[in-house]
């Protein structure tokens, strides 16, 4: 029995509980976390903005040690630190064959298996595959990635969602140059990691637009040159920044209307715009063909980065041991598993950066 978050209905508050975890059958391995993130995407599991069965363990952004392994397992062993794919490629679809891995069509059919259930037997869902809100998980080897050196292991937790969606957007989807001007919309942690990714890639100006002014320190540290309470005047703003042109590139990781709006209004002519956020269906974006026209913008979705995580994680590890990448920058809050409700509340009241649930049976590092 393992301590866990349980989504017992989409819109009920979460319950923090004990559950069953089996041994790790043919190709599953058993992981004790180290640490996981509170991410967005978790809130809008919850919410029913996205749709996982239920009632499930969320939880999608972890680090930990392999416990065991069930048959056939060869890439992991007891005692292994990885980090949480929550998103594996199956090598077979359309999109695996194109080597867009990050839009694989069976990335997420784990979800919909039962991997634990309830002290009272109920069967549960892996909510994203890995279901880190917990002590402990079973997941299949393909969820798993090996840390590399040099990477603490509870600070690793955030690679495995807010690193590479915030480094990808800006390096793989909107392609930042040298020199060039980036806004980033939302100051969380997706948005701390593209502001620290922007720096990376050599941005001249890198302009952080939220809604709190209590953000300023933390998007400055990350990289930011220029803070931007939004406001109705933020696009105008942002082209008075940039001698009146706009930004080449601004990246949205908020996911409303009004912010892609804006972002794209505060885009230079033949600039991008690269969306990261995920809004509901109810969020309508609405321009006009003459505008399109004119403008020559591209605007672009962005899908965990449009990253592959086999490929990116040591080139992560490269910036991370080098001192480039900062992840504890991220965080704001580190809290224990009962924290998550009040870490969504932030959320939704626009606080904070990343809540960093740190489990208190494992090492919080390991020698490089």
């Amino acid at each position: 029995m393992v301590r866990a978050a349980v989504l017992p209905e989409v819109g009920a508050p979460l319950q923090i509980t004990d559950i069953e975890l089996p041994d790790p059958g043919p190709g599953r391995v058993r992981v004790r976390l180290a640490a996981a993130g509170v991410c967005h995407s978790d809130l809008s599991l919850s919410n029913g903005t996205m749709r996982v069965p239920v009632p499930a363990v969320l939880g999608h952004e972890g680090a930990g040690t392999v416990v065991s392994v069930g048959e056939g397992v060869a890439d992991v062993a007891p005692g292994d630190p990885v980090v949480l794919n929550w998103a594996p490629s199956c090598g077979s679809c359309h999109a695996c064959s194109l080597g867009e891995v990050w839009l694989c069509a069976n990335a997420l059919n784990g979800a919909a298996d039962v991997y634990a259930r309830t002290a009272a037997g109920v069967d549960l869902h892996p909510g994203l595959n890995v279901a880190a809100f917990a002590e402990e998980t079973v997941v299949p080897a393909s969820c798993l990635l090996p840390l590399p050196e040099g990477v603490p292991l509870t600070d690793a937790a955030l690679l495995g969602c807010a690193v590479l969606t915030g480094y990808g957007a800006v390096h793989h989807s909107a392609q930042v140059r040298p020199g060039e001007t980036v806004a980033v919309y939302g100051v969380g942690g997706v948005g701390l990691a593209a502001l620290q990714a922007a720096r990376i890639a050599g941005a001249a100006r890198i302009v952080a637009v939220d809604v709190s002014p209590e953000k300023e320190e933390l998007a400055r540290n990350a990289g930011a040159t220029d803070y931007v309470v939004a406001s109705e005047n933020t696009a105008r703003e942002i082209r008075g920044l940039t001698g009146k042109q706009g930004v080449d590139v601004a990246v949205e990781c908020v996911g409303r209307a009004a912010t892609i709006r804006t972002a794209w209004d505060s885009t230079r002519r033949g600039g991008r715009t690269t969306v990261v956020g995920i809004g509901g269906k109810d969020q309508q974006v609405t321009f006009n063909a003459l505008e399109i026209f004119h403008w020559g913008r591209t605007l672009s979705g962005c899908v965990y980065g449009n990253s592959d995580p086999a490929r990116d994680l040591p080139v992560l590890a490269d910036h991370i041991r080098s001192g480039r990448l900062d992840l504890g920058a991220l965080v704001t809050e580190r809290i224990a598993l009962d924290g998550i409700p009040a870490a969504f509340e932030n959320m939704l009241a626009g606080k904070g950066g990343r809540a960093l649930i740190v489990f208190s049976s494992a090492a919080a590092s390991r020698p490089s």
